[in-house]
């Protein structure tokens, strides 16, 4: 769970989609086997059609605005079993946003790693995100 979120919240800042405040949701630090899985998510640019393109930049801009949220909520958790719940219950409602956009999560991942490592193509979503 903890590793999905993480990896959404470094798909959503390397699409410039998410506030820097967003991101204390996790920190991938904290995880290392996320840490080690990310490079492999990572998926060559000419692998992503348009539409996934378009899917992943729609569900970025909803999973930015549950994130907001959450983070605000995250902060406020009286504790770790608190703070625990509240990032399953935001993991849940990433999850299903992502999969209502058309996406698996794992693909969803890949392209959020990809536009990382390539600003032709993380311009590409910048601006399907502000059509």
């Amino acid at each position: 769970m903890k590793r999905m979120t993480a990896l959404f919240s470094a798909a959503l800042l390397g699409a410039g989609l998410m506030s820097a405040t967003a991101h204390a949701q996790q920190d991938p630090a904290q995880d290392p086997a996320a840490a080690q899985e990310q490079p492999q998510a990572a998926a060559p640019a000419q692998d992503f059609s348009d539409d996934q393109l378009q899917q992943f930049a729609d569900a970025s801009q909803e999973i930015a605005v549950i994130s907001q949220e959450y983070t605000e909520r995250l902060q406020s958790a009286e504790d770790e079993d608190a703070q625990q719940e509240v990032r399953m219950e935001a993991n849940e409602k990433m999850v299903e946003v992502v999969e209502d956009s058309g996406l698996d999560v794992d693909t969803f991942n890949a392209i959020g790693q990809a536009i990382q490592q390539d600003p032709e193509l993380m311009q590409r979503v910048q601006e399907m995100a502000q059509s």
